[in-house]
């Protein structure tokens, strides 16, 4: 430890570093993010009693510094349906800079678990697009399984490396974020394992690689588009000489001003920091823009669903007895007997190593269509003509978790979104008052 405190003292004045010091003897941050697609702040603080105006983080305007894990955990049904995102506080400012408004394209690079991805999809209201790609196989599954809880239908997920990815959508996307991966200084208080793999020389190496990552993602920006660079780290070689490095070898691209007053400034005064005395782990970020005049192709392409009269019949059907409105299922794709629904927004997919791209819908069978979990969980329980809404308080709620048969108080039959306190959780089928319950075993509460 007393390594990598004799590093921080060329970053921090003495008094500032014995603070800094101090704070690796209290307790880490811990932090939840409301999902605007699901939940409102306002209705998230009137069901728990967990948050109030006062726990939210300078960071994003729907976190909250969670203060009582024990009240609010991962069991919690809002949690299982979707309205919050456990998420460190400081880490939810890089998608705060990159700022995506209703309408943008916006590429998250390196995005498992998905927490800046969900938080970016929050922010674009369900309008244009959200890709989100992960390298690593294992963890490209698990962002994809946080896309479907968190209700995101405009969104693709994909398992490709950064310049091969970044070569394919080459001037496609409004917005681009790079959360790189680093030497993860900014764990330290809360891992003791990133002590242990910290190291100078990985730091260095995790500088290169960097950069590296930078150079592909800057392919896929359209000219005038916004990309945000953001560690969780606190060494220079990661952050500022990144970026200095990387503006020197790229003219065509300028530091924006982060206009945010969270953390600490660095690079004339246009970037951010932050510390744990500001309220945070640790994190930096920097907000380029691609100059107007670059050149490069821009990619205007776009992904075709299969022609309607390839899809059955019965899948239209579903779609009518299910939902009011079947407008934003127009957009069908069927890959073998699988139908997904396509984001309205999506370019050319090939040579992307898709994972998903919008809605896994269901299973095409010899007579009859099987809805998967993923289309009810990412519906509008406004559209959809069969609910079950339970409230926190009803003991059916949890039986729904544990994957228990339910009463349904309905004697209408058929496929039904089952919800906690309005908001979309899964689905079952009900019968003779019965619901079936289809929520995914995967899932479920033990």
């Amino acid at each position: 430890m007393e390594k990598f405190f004799d590093r921080m003292s060329s970053l921090l004045s003495e008094s500032e570093l014995e603070i800094f010091k101090n704070e690796y003897t209290k307790p880490s941050y811990t932090g939840v993010r409301v999902n605007t697609l699901k939940c409102s702040k306002e209705k998230l603080m009137k069901l728990t009693g967990a948050f109030k105006e006062v726990d939210v983080t300078p960071f994003c305007k729907d976190g909250f510094y969670l203060k009582d894990k024990e009240v609010f955990s991962g069991n919690h049904p809002l949690h299982h349906a979707g309205a919050v995102y456990f998420q460190e506080p400081s880490a939810m400012s890089a998608a705060t800079l990159l700022a995506p408004e209703k309408g943008d394209k916006v590429l998250d690079l390196c995005a498992a678990p998905g927490g800046k991805s969900t938080q970016l999809a929050a922010a674009l209201m369900g309008t244009g697009l959200i890709w989100s790609n992960e390298i690593v196989k294992s963890r490209a599954n698990i962002l994809l399984g946080n896309f479907e809880r968190c209700g995101i239908r405009n969104g693709v997920v994909s398992n490709a490396d950064p310049e091969s990815l970044c070569t394919a959508l080459e001037g496609y996307f409004d917005k681009v974020l790079v959360d790189a991966p680093c030497s993860g200084e900014g764990m330290i208080r809360r891992d003791p394992k990133a002590l242990e793999e910290w190291s100078v020389e990985h730091t260095l190496s995790c500088a290169t690689r960097q950069l590296k990552i930078l150079q592909s993602a800057k392919k896929a920006l359209k000219p005038g588009g916004v990309l945000v660079y953001s560690t969780c780290t606190f060494a220079y070689e990661e952050n500022e000489g990144v970026i200095e490095a990387f503006l020197k070898a790229n003219p065509d691209f300028e530091l924006m001003d982060s206009n945010e007053n969270f953390g600490r400034d660095t690079l004339n005064s246009k970037a951010k920091r932050i510390y744990p005395m500001d309220g945070g782990e640790g994190h930096f970020a920097a907000k380029l823009k691609k100059k107007e005049e670059s050149c490069g192709y821009i990619n205007t392409s776009s992904a075709l669903p299969t022609p309607a009269k390839k899809i059955p019949q019965l899948v239209f059907d579903f779609l009518e007895d299910n939902f009011y409105d079947t407008s934003p299922y127009e957009k069908l794709l069927v890959k073998d007997d699988k139908v997904y629904v396509l984001p309205q927004v999506c370019p050319d997919l090939q040579g992307t190593h898709l994972v998903r791209a919008g809605v896994f819908a269901g299973i095409i069978k010899k007579n009859y269509f099987e809805p998967e979990h993923s289309l009810f969980s990412t519906a509008d329980p406004e559209n959809v003509k069969r609910v079950l809404d339970l409230k926190l308080s009803d003991p059916r709620l949890e039986k729904f978790l544990r994957g228990e048969e339910i009463p349904a108080d309905t004697t209408e039959k058929g496929y039904t979104l089952v919800c906690a306190e309005g908001i979309a959780l899964g689905f079952g089928k009900v019968s003779s008052g019965m619901l079936k319950n289809k929520y995914p075993k995967g899932l479920r509460l033990f």
